[in-house]
């Protein structure tokens, strides 16, 4: 495997302060995709307000990230959370039109697998809950706060336009959130917001300890990965991260409606 030289928050980058004066929110944002995108958002000038689940992972990841971060505990899942989260946001940042929020990336999901004839109820409700729901009220709550030029970007993951034995319910919630990209940048582009999926490929965080899959399963998947990717590898924290700020920046402001894979080439082969 080639080595990939981590993003250093603390070197200045081409263009850094590019994102001055603009105002994010990440959602599952202590951890792995999440906290990798609120890192390079902050570098590159940007205020940013990240989320997560578990209260002591939030303030954790809020002290770690520094200046110009805030964190809150938020569930996707709970729409009264959503609220605050949104109240949360306009103490921040405040409204338009002279505050608002500038980019959101709803990041926070979940991925278990499981086989068709044993998976639960409970465990389809709890994916499409998180990744689907979840997604769909967090950028509804939070609309009101985004200014004309904002930027959303979903995380569609690579898997949306795949098949794999036990990933029914999760790939599912993945292609239901590409989807969302299409129908939402349709609806808000006349408001001036964008919508684009970003589909990260297989990258080692957190959450692919998660999805309860036993190791030599997790290995087979990597290797199988590795091995029909054309790059060969796979990617980091900060590619993807990379990737969101390229989504949220003036660069891209001709591009909406998009599914960004970065996965290596393993969906397009």
């Amino acid at each position: 495997m080639s080595h990939i030289a981590a993003f250093d928050p603390s070197t200045p980058t081409p263009g850094a302060g590019r994102f001055a004066g603009k105002n994010a929110v990440v959602t599952g944002g202590t951890t792995g995709l999440g906290f990798a995108a609120a890192q390079r958002l902050l570098a590159e000038g940007a205020r940013v307000l990240i989320t997560g689940r578990n209260a002591a992972r939030v303030e954790a990841a809020g002290a770690s990230l520094g200046a110009g971060a805030s964190a809150a505990r938020a569930d996707v899942c709970d729409l009264a959370d959503l609220d605050a989260l949104a109240e949360r946001a306009r103490s921040e940042f405040g409204a338009p039109p002279a505050g608002g929020i500038d980019v959101v990336f709803a990041n926070a999901g979940v991925g278990t697998f499981a086989p068709l004839s044993q998976a639960s109820a409970e465990h389809f409700d709890e994916l499409f809950a998180t990744n689907v729901r979840g997604v769909y009220f967090t950028v509804q709550r939070l609309l009101p706060l985004l200014r004309p030029g904002a930027s959303i970007i979903l995380n569609a993951s690579a898997v949306n336009a795949k098949g794999m034995a036990g990933g029914s319910v999760y790939f599912a919630t993945k292609s239901a959130v590409r989807s969302l990209a299409r129908t939402l940048a349709a609806e808000l582009a006349p408001q001036g917001i964008r919508v684009n999926a970003v589909s990260p490929g297989l990258v080692p965080t957190p959450f692919v300890g998660k999805m309860g899959l036993p190791q030599e399963a997790l290995d087979a998947f990597a290797g199988q990965v590795m091995s029909t990717a054309p790059l060969g590898r796979v990617g980091t924290p900060e590619e993807i991260a990379a990737a969101v700020v390229f989504l949220a920046g003036d660069e891209s402001r001709y591009i909406t409606a998009h599914d960004l894979l970065v996965d290596g080439g393993w969906a397009s082969i």
